[in-house]
């Protein structure tokens, strides 16, 4: 086969677009690569920005309602701690209450009975 210059010129016409095809096919992809890499970067970060969030939210849920639990039940201790010391004081001052009563009653019982006893006595012996 000749070789005229016209067909000479469209082979380099050829050979070049192949070598502009392929640049460009190059260029494309390490553009989508970049593009790609960028996008996925993104999202992988957003998710864990999003995981981190979740988690940081949960620990200090978790954190506040022991605190507040902790709380109610110091509170709820103490009130009910002070109910129970009334409690008992009440019964206490009740107990101490009767038995001073029942002293204080024995007691004056007993003096009633000696002055009766030595009135009697006095009477039963003016009369003899």
């Amino acid at each position: 086969m000749l070789c005229t210059g016209y067909t000479r010129l469209l082979l380099l016409v050829c050979i070049t677009d192949r070598r502009t095809d392929r640049q460009t096919d190059r260029q494309t992809d390490r553009q989508t690569d970049r593009q790609t890499d960028r996008q996925t970067d993104r999202q992988t970060d957003r998710q864990t920005d999003r995981q981190t969030d979740r988690q940081t939210d949960r620990q200090t849920d978790r954190q506040t309602d022991r605190q507040t639990d902790r709380q109610t039940d110091r509170q709820t201790d103490r009130q009910t701690d002070r109910q129970t010391d009334r409690q008992t004081d009440r019964q206490t001052d009740r107990q101490t209450d009767r038995q001073t009563d029942r002293q204080t009653d024995r007691q004056t019982d007993r003096q009633t009975d000696r002055q009766t006893d030595r009135q009697t006595d006095r009477q039963t012996d003016r009369q003899t």
